[in-house]
């Protein structure tokens, strides 16, 4: 059995160490929704009790779908930085990006090179879509994460990175390992409104379709979404997860991660969810265990 755990949207905070000059543009209305509404709804201490339940569940593995950031900025990322190494053991932790961590043109060099250790290939190449090998699964990550207008939170996988997250698909397929996509915006038609979509998600759900996976891991909507979609031998679950930061003065759910348990292989694979988050009192707590595939895999606790 191999256990992974995801989490998304933590949007790290505060935001400090940054000048009037880096609220240029699209920072300008972003720093104002910060100041607003989101300082006060991600909870730093929620987001710790969040990583100590997960610790004491000791995964094999960790998926971080991005939004680590609210605006983009530098400082941030070196937050970023710190807060991935409080995960675990660098080679334990996956990241792809979101749309807050591609705020703005000028984000993309700081994102690219400050968080390259949890955002690269097993044979060191750098970019997405990037493959690892971890136990019997396939990790593959994708970014949807572009600059936009502001009030826009769409994302874009790209004609040409789509071609080659379907080639890592079938080269996970040919190693009969447990295929597992992770990607910041849910990748089908009609998974967020309007100006939060992935605007190519079209493309990319047909790739999914004609290729296939075991498993397709997002955040972005801060809501616990379980999605199906055809496959070429089987239905396989495209699963979003709440966002990791949510306290009691925000809006929508409280801060959640899941965790899956997988075993088999790639031509019968099992996997099981545990849906783990807190509670009116603070306290992290079991949701629910959904069976994704096969029979129920692990412990219950």
């Amino acid at each position: 059995m191999f256990t992974l755990a995801h989490l998304s949207d933590p949007h790290l905070g505060p935001l400090a160490g940054f000048s009037l000059h880096h609220l240029l543009g699209k920072r300008a209305t972003g720093y104002i929704n910060w100041r607003r509404n989101r300082r006060h709804a991600h909870d730093m201490d929620v987001l710790a009790r969040i990583v100590d339940d997960m610790h004491a569940l000791a995964p094999d593995h960790i998926a971080c779908t991005g939004d680590v950031s609210h605006i983009g900025l530098p400082g941030e990322f070196k937050t970023a930085v710190s807060f991935l190494d409080t995960l675990g053991p660098r080679e334990t932790v996956s990241f792809v990006p979101g749309n807050h961590d591609a705020y703005a043109r000028s984000s993309l060099k700081a994102l690219a090179e400050l968080l390259a250790p949890w955002s690269g290939s097993d044979d060191g190449g750098a970019g997405y879509p990037w493959y690892r090998r971890r136990g019997p699964i396939a990790l593959i990550g994708v970014s949807s994460a572009v600059p936009t207008l502001p009030l826009m939170a769409t994302g874009r996988v790209g004609r040409d990175q789509t071609a080659r997250t379907a080639a890592l698909l079938d080269r996970a397929k040919a190693e009969n390992l447990i295929r597992v996509v992770l990607i910041h915006h849910p990748p089908y038609v009609g998974g967020a409104r309007r100006s939060r979509e992935l605007v190519d998600a079209e493309r990319f759900e047909t790739m999914l379709r004609l290729k296939g996976a075991d498993l397709v891991l997002h955040g972005h909507n801060h809501t616990f979404s379980l999605a199906w979609r055809p496959g070429p031998e089987r239905d396989f679950p495209i699963v979003g997860v709440p966002s990791a930061s949510i306290g009691p003065l925000g809006h929508g759910e409280l801060a959640t991660w899941h965790l899956f348990r997988l075993g088999g292989d790639g031509k019968a694979p099992r996997i099981t969810l545990d849906q783990r988050g807190c509670d009116l009192a603070g306290l992290v707590v079991r949701r629910q265990e959904i069976v994704l595939m096969g029979e129920a895999v692990g412990s219950r606790q």
